[in-house]
């Protein structure tokens, strides 16, 4: 089951809740048809629960959202992109692990 700490980005939002936040934001760039993704999932899902309130965590399907994922340069999915200040701080791209996750955030 998904977190409920998870959001969900898409044109409508991404400047607003990540681009303007003022706390940073962990975004998950995805894809229903991914494997690795669906893998990933629960992590993100983890560390949305365990930074609640000092991290926003959400998802871009990359399906949904192809302006977001070609202005951001996705080539693959899953690809995760730390945002601090409206600025992208930290990237990993594929499957990786809860503490490579919360090194990104750098909290």
């Amino acid at each position: 089951m998904a977190s409920k700490n998870v959001q969900v980005f898409n044109d409508l939002n991404f400047e607003a809740e990540v681009l303007k936040s003022d706390v940073p934001v962990l975004v998950d760039f995805t894809a229903t048809w991914c494997g690795p993704c669906k893998a990933l999932a629960p992590i993100i899902d983890k560390v949305a629960d365990e930074f609640q309130g000092k991290v926003k965590v959400g998802k871009v399907d990359i399906d949904e959202a192809a302006a977001i994922a070609t202005k951001y340069g996705i080539r693959s999915v899953p690809t995760v992109l730390v945002f601090k200040n409206g600025v992208e701080a930290n990237r990993n791209s594929g499957l990786t692990t809860r503490d490579k996750l919360v090194g990104l955030l750098g909290v």
